[in-house]
């Protein structure tokens, strides 16, 4: 006879329509609580998140059924997929049982859980209930007694957690008392395929077999109105994020990282722009609240929360889930208060260690939006002042934009206005035009570019702002006046501009993707990778000097452009030995200048620049090297106010390549 277990030993058949209808009515409440909940989703505007379907798919099967983002974060994430694993393999362990109880076997007399397969089926089940009740008690313990800073425990968390609980203890006690009863004298063959089960059983062979067949009936029933009652409650309670977060996996953004809407601002009969309320966020917006886990992942890598400032981006999305199911009414900039927006950095640390795939970026510049362009709102006086200059000079310093190709005097370069053949037009950007220190990196670049025998031409006094800081503050008018003026101007020159290069990441970003929106097709390279080219196709030559440094990773060319190794690649060819911060690569710290925050003062909290100095300072090299005017910036500026400028230095790759030429002496040029 074929190994095997009688499936409805004790209680036997007649349970079987009872409980199904118990069951139906289950997944009835199931469906009812989340079609509920649907009419809020729909408060949102309009988003079409499915195209790309065979992408979307993969999306869900590599972070729902693998857990690749969850397991970003080691402990609390592989406690997490464990347990996810373990209950997973239980529940089709569970569809195996019925498939074969009440389908092949009542219809067709086709028995499949026997046999060898049915010990490993056994052993399989048993094993993945106890990593599952193993993986929760580590949860557990995580939760309500080493409790995370930040890690808010609600009525929920003490309801899931029982109730998965019970459900994974009472089968083992049902399955140790069955095995008490049946295997642990007459087939104990069998029984060692049920380790756990086993142990259960021991526990009971005091008791007769009377007694655990009246036990084992209660319990059978207990068990099945908890496993009932999981699925009633899932809708109602955070359980809903088993499939709101697997559904946000399919609904991912598949655009380009960091792509914002375009406004169309010549909409006469649009009457809001931003987010004023729940309902000028999309549908997605208000979906994300549902698919939030609250496991503070977000909260714990935002350089704004770390260093004392009101936003946390988890609360900002739990907000707007409350107010969408509440008040929908609300004004949502007042809940979330300015302080909070005005806060954010942009730059996407939240986003990419988010095991659900939550977008928090956006729905910040949505609010910004409607703070900047309907209420005329400013993070403060200096930022009102910079939005002038901009409007007038086209940079936030309010200099002469007549003398905005001034640093390149004396060097070999073009105007492009002059008519001239040239290889790259390089966008110097506002910093590099104008302020001083940032003037020796653009023209650290140009001597690079000459080095290569690359001929660069400059726009000059044509150039702009490319309109990222105003646009990260919300003032859409802004930044697409500007934009539309640079492409405009770069359009003139026809097929002379091939290609444009800039060494600041955030002109980078713009000019790559943002002003594809507004008609400009030209390839867009940063400084980085196009010296990191040059070196491999041999066009530049280096002469190594070892130096010591520590490498930052600015959040517009990493997290955004994920371009992380070829920086470190060049700056070995230069000869430096490379001391990695503890926050670097993806999950680098910002240096706080980003979403237009270079352009306000930091009043609220500590100084993000100063934080990250420490972290530069802790390496012990000397040396603090990026690729991002805005970085530089700060880092010189949080040197000095951290009271470390006689240990630390900051200075900028195209710097040390330039200082490394090999036609050129290393007292010429910088570092």
């Amino acid at each position: 006879m074929e190994v095997s277990r009688e499936i409805y030993w004790n209680v036997g058949h007649v349970v079987v329509l009872p409980m199904y209808l118990f069951a139906f009515a289950a997944i009835a409440v199931f469906i009812w609580g989340f079609y509920r909940r649907t009419s809020t989703y729909r408060l949102g505007k309009s988003l079409n998140r499915f195209d790309h379907l065979p992408q979307r798919f993969w999306l869900v099967a590599r972070n729902a059924l693998v857990q690749l983002r969850v397991l970003k974060v080691r402990l609390p994430g592989s406690l997490h997929s464990l347990f996810f694993w373990g209950f997973g393999v239980l529940f089709i362990g569970t569809l195996l049982v019925m498939a074969q109880s009440d389908f092949f076997d009542l219809l067709f007399h086709i028995k499949f859980l026997q046999g060898g397969f049915y010990e490993f089926f056994s052993l399989a089940l048993d094993l993945a209930g106890l990593v599952a009740l193993l993986m929760l008690g580590g949860l557990l313990v995580r939760r309500f007694i080493v409790r995370p800073k930040g890690l808010e425990t609600i009525r929920d968390d003490y309801l899931v957690h029982a109730l998965l609980f019970a459900i994974l203890l009472t089968g083992f006690v049902i399955e140790g008392v069955r095995m008490a009863v049946t295997e642990i004298g007459s087939n104990p063959d069998l029984a060692r395929f049920s380790p756990v089960g086993y142990l259960f059983a021991e526990a009971f062979r005091g008791l007769s077999a009377s007694q655990l067949e009246s036990l084992h009936k209660v319990l059978w029933w207990v068990h099945f109105f908890l496993a009932v009652g999981f699925i009633a409650a899932i809708p109602f309670t955070k359980l809903r994020h088993i499939f709101t977060a697997t559904a946000n996996y399919f609904f991912s953004d598949l655009s380009p990282k960091g792509t914002l809407a375009t406004i169309d601002l010549e909409d006469e009969s649009a009457e809001q722009f931003g987010a004023a309320t729940v309902s000028d966020l999309t549908w997605k917006d208000i979906f994300d609240a549902d698919a939030c886990t609250s496991c503070k992942r977000c909260q714990d890598r935002c350089p704004a929360w770390s260093t004392d400032k009101p936003l946390s981006p988890m609360k900002v999305v739990q907000q707007i889930g409350e107010l969408a199911f509440s008040a929908p009414e609300a004004n949502l900039c007042e809940t979330v208060t300015s302080d909070v927006l005005w806060s954010c950095t942009t730059c996407r640390a939240c986003q990419e260690i988010c095991p659900v795939s939550i977008e928090h970026v956006n729905k910040i510049i949505e609010m910004r939006r409607n703070l900047s362009l309907m209420e005329g709102a400013f993070a403060g006086d200096e930022v009102r002042t910079a939005i002038n200059n901009f409007e007038v000079n086209g940079n936030p310093f309010g200099l002469a934009y007549a003398s905005r190709g001034e640093w390149a005097e004396g060097l070999d370069v073009q105007l492009m206005e002059e008519g001239a053949d040239v290889d790259i037009l390089y966008f110097a950007g506002c910093y590099a035009s104008f302020d001083q220190r940032n003037q020796e990196v653009a023209r650290s670049f140009v001597k690079i570019c000459n080095s290569a025998g690359v001929k660069v031409g400059i726009l000059g006094k044509q150039e702009k702002c490319c309109g990222e800081p105003a646009r990260k503050l919300g003032n859409e008018y802004l930044y697409q006046t500007m934009a539309q003026e640079n492409i405009e101007t770069i359009k003139v020159y026809g097929w002379r501009v091939r290609q444009i290069v800039t060494t600041c990441p955030h002109c980078y970003n713009t000019l790559a993707r943002d002003y594809q929106d507004l008609g400009l097709t030209i390839p867009v390279e940063h400084s980085t990778t196009f010296i990191a080219r040059l070196l491999q196709e041999g066009r530049l030559t280096l002469t190594p000097e070892p130096f010591e440094f520590t490498y930052h990773d600015s959040c517009y060319l990493g997290r955004y452009m994920d371009i992380f190794d070829q920086p470190r690649a060049v700056l070995a060819a230069a000869g430096g030995r490379l001391s990695e911060m503890d926050k670097s690569g993806p999950e680098s710290f910002c240096c706080g200048g980003g979403g237009g925050r270079i352009l306000a003062d930091e009043t609220l909290g500590r100084r993000i620049n100063e934080e990250r100095v420490h972290m530069a300072e802790a390496t012990s090299a000397p040396l603090l090297v990026s690729n991002c005017p805005f970085c530089l910036t700060m880092f010189e500026d949080g040197i000095k106010t951290a009271g470390c400028e006689e240990r630390l230095r900051a200075g900028d790759l195209a710097e040390i390549v330039a200082a490394r030429l090999a036609t050129t002496s290393t007292e010429e040029t910088g570092p």
